[in-house]
């Protein structure tokens, strides 16, 4: 049911927070937010969140070949308050990602998806987390560039190891197309994260995980990466791949204008506990966390996550102690700025109708995307 009018009790804008609101929406658009108009409802309105990291969910892994089956991932995302996403493949022979490609770029051509990224094959084998080590692969300029033609303007991002054979030319190369070059699953050190930053990489895959850590005589690439204002950092705020007092180093350090909020959700996300396959690999899912099976059968290496962005939004207010207008931005107007996604991400006159509400701890009450209600309140 599309709406005319939504009234709440504050609306975190650009500008500031809109106390008493009225939101006039038209044609799946915000046409007005007014101060002093609403009749004072409990909810806060935030934009829509931006995942920009998301490898699928209900059972479903993106690119599977069936383009329905993609749309109950979304679909399910949406439930969650995901109004905008990317949707992101991981390691895989360089015809199956051309095979992904073709069926997640006509989901982008339909509206269903705002991008694509690539999580591999131009990984580290050292810091592999849960890829398929036997399909890493160098950045060789016919790989890049067969990527890049299946991808078209539908490739928005691509995360790489930048420090192996070719990743100089393979980064600009990357960036000269229009793909955001994403720093991870990297085993580079502090100069050569810093090399990275110069040649291009703007975005800095789930920062802590699948990379070095900090050491006061070998730094490694965290403190590079949120010191340089170029740089983006994805944070996934579930609890098992940071702590909250991380979470809150990295945001105080980078600041809410340089940090989004990710999920890096995969298949069994709404599925519950049991055994998933990730690309080529078998992940078991326990409590809620998703590790790779190991050859004797146990919980291995974390493999993605089951988190979705209202379950992050809750925990950076609750657990983290930020603010709702600095959870706002961290989960939609950051990745949508960074991404050049101009028709989302902010509570803004002409931008999309795209609106979460949001109790005072950050709980998820109500979704609204292009107008029509996802959820209602």
């Amino acid at each position: 049911m599309a709406i005319e009018h939504l009234s709440v009790a504050h609306a975190v804008t650009p500008e500031g927070v809109v106390e008493n609101a009225l939101i006039t929406v038209a044609d799946g658009r915000i046409v007005s937010i007014e101060a002093g108009a609403g009749d004072g409802s409990g909810y806060w309105a935030v934009p829509g969140f931006v995942d920009t990291h998301s490898h699928g969910a209900d059972g479903v892994s993106f690119g599977n070949p069936d383009g329905e089956a993609n749309l109950r991932a979304i679909a399910h995302h949406r439930l969650h308050g995901t109004t905008t996403m990317f949707a992101s493949t991981v390691t895989e022979p360089i015809e199956k990602l051309e095979a992904q490609l073709a069926v997640l770029r006509q989901l982008v051509d339909d509206g269903d998806l705002a991008g694509i990224h690539l999580e591999g094959p131009f990984l580290a084998e050292a810091r592999k987390g849960a890829h398929d080590v036997d399909l890493l692969r160098n950045p060789e300029p016919e790989l890049v560039e067969r990527l890049i033609v299946a991808g078209g303007p539908a490739l928005k991002m691509i995360t790489m190891a930048t420090e192996r054979d070719h990743g100089e030319w393979a980064t600009r190369r990357f960036t000269e197309a229009g793909v955001h070059v994403a720093f991870g699953h990297s085993d580079a050190d502090d100069v050569q994260t810093a090399e990275a930053i110069e040649w291009g990489a703007d975005v800095v895959t789930h920062l802590f995980n699948a990379m070095r850590s900090i050491h006061h005589r070998e730094p490694g690439p965290v403190p590079v990466l949120l010191a340089d204002e170029r740089t983006m950092v994805e944070l996934i705020c579930d609890g098992v791949h940071l702590a909250p007092t991380i979470a809150g180093l990295a945001i105080d350090a980078a600041g809410p204008d340089r940090v989004a909020l990710v999920t890096d959700a995969m298949s069994a996300t709404g599925k519950g506990d049991g055994r998933y396959i990730l690309g080529e690999l078998d992940v078991i899912v326990e409590d809620g966390t998703a590790r790779l099976v190991t050859a004797d059968g146990a919980p291995g290496a974390i493999a993605g996550s089951t988190l979705t962005m209202d379950r992050a939004f809750k925990f950076l207010v609750e657990e983290v102690g930020v603010s709702i207008p600095d959870a706002a931005r961290m989960a939609a107007t950051t990745p949508a700025s960074w991404h050049g996604l101009t028709d989302v991400g902010a509570l803004t006159p002409g931008r999309f109708a795209d609106i979460c509400l949001v109790d005072d701890d950050g709980t998820l009450s109500g979704v609204l995307r292009r107008g029509e209600w996802v959820v209602q309140p």
